[in-house]
């Protein structure tokens, strides 16, 4: 129950926008498990990286309905919050890989920008009819909106870690996309007081990751004998957080969380991009002795970086620590290695993610 009395807990209804992806199927599985006698409605337009197998064992729970759709559809998200008497939304859905904003930064406005801003409004006009209906209900709603440290920029190696008063400075489009999210439900807030509250994470990795992303990348191409790209020198540094420990982080901020605030999470785990990919190798020698070379870190192979890399991610999540008493439970050790042994457990499940359209990404932004 996060620490919760569950006659003051929020949400009882929930609607997860982008539930079938990464965090949002996670956030999903934690939930339903968690809280089994809620009810929660998951919105998700299964574009590449969202992927209805994530979720495929909740299935036959009476309490969890799947809806595919998209979140810029006014008409279908107004629909739902109305029929389903939605108190919450945790809004994950979004373009979410640097790569790719660079290539396509359309997509990225659209769905990151616009898709929340329909989001926003309609919940803004459903909380009204609710509170219309009901002023208590206030008490039992909220738009949780989760975004990423990206919206900061990028940190020189000696600057302190993002906090909650880090100005923005984003550098890529999808970056700049997430900070324009993040200031509309700012502004719901401040202007209407519609009950909204930003949370801004550092990299996830666990289970379900699609494998465009580093961490499942480097497992499957060792799984497969192929070379492991690693962009310019590999010192850029990320903050890693397992994504149950995001899970657990975003449960409190949902039930205990103050409406108009933001809270920064983090895993307090900096690596280098090239030490990590070699923590990954080592893991690989050692849990799958059958690789089809003898030790994985002969497959890295460094490649041109990519555009406007930024350097160095980290968070300080002192506010969500000393105000939630979050803190994360999974070191980069132990997470990695629950990792690791998932992809080599799940080779049904990412075999089939490795269509034409991700080879032809792959080629595109590998490419010498």
């Amino acid at each position: 129950m996060a620490g919760r009395d569950s006659a003051k807990r929020l949400p009882q209804r929930l609607l997860v926008t982008g539930g079938a992806g990464f965090i949002g199927s996670n956030f999903v599985r934690y939930w339903c498990q968690t809280y089994p006698e809620d009810r929660v409605v998951v919105l998700d337009a299964l574009t590449y990286a969202g992927n209805r197998a994530n979720l495929a064992d909740l299935e036959a729970n009476a309490n969890l309905r799947f809806v595919q759709g998209n979140i810029c559809d006014r008409a279908l998200v107004e629909t739902l919050l109305a029929e389903e008497r939605i108190e919450a939304i945790a809004h994950f859905a979004a373009e979410s890989h640097v790569d790719r904003s660079i290539h396509s930064p359309d997509a990225f406005v659209q769905t990151n920008v616009v898709g929340s801003f329909v989001l926003l409004d309609a919940f803004r006009y459903h909380w009204k009819s609710c509170l219309g209906a009901d002023a208590t209900a206030g008490n039992r709603m909220a738009f949780l909106h989760v975004s990423t440290d990206e919206v900061y920029g990028s940190l020189d190696p000696d600057d302190p870690p993002f906090s909650e008063t880090t100005p923005y400075a984003p550098n890529s489009p999808y970056s700049a996309s997430k900070a324009g999210s993040d200031h509309l439900a700012r502004a719901y807030f401040h202007t209407y007081g519609m009950p909204a509250i930003v949370t801004n994470c550092s990299n996830n990795y666990g289970p379900y990751h699609f494998p465009e992303k580093l961490i499942p990348l480097t497992c499957i191409n060792i799984l497969l004998g192929k070379s492991i790209p690693v962009y310019g020198d590999g010192q850029n540094v990320r903050d890693w957080l397992y994504v149950l420990d995001h899970c657990r982080a975003l449960d409190l901020v949902l039930h205990a969380g103050k409406p108009g605030e933001t809270y920064t999470i983090g895993g307090n785990n900096e690596v280098k991009n090239i030490d990590l990919v070699h923590l990954l190798c080592k893991l690989m020698d050692e849990l799958a002795p059958t690789l089809p070379v003898k030790t994985a870190g002969q497959l890295i192979t460094f490649v041109k970086d990519r555009p406007g890399h930024d350097r160095r991610y980290a968070i300080d999540a002192t506010k969500i620590h000393t105000e939630l008493g979050w803190k994360p439970t999974a070191t980069i050790a132990s997470g990695l290695r629950q990792t690791v042994q998932w992809y080599l457990d799940n080779r049904a499940w990412w075999e089939p993610l490795l269509s034409e359209e991700y080879r032809d990404y792959y080629r595109q932004a590998y490419s010498a």
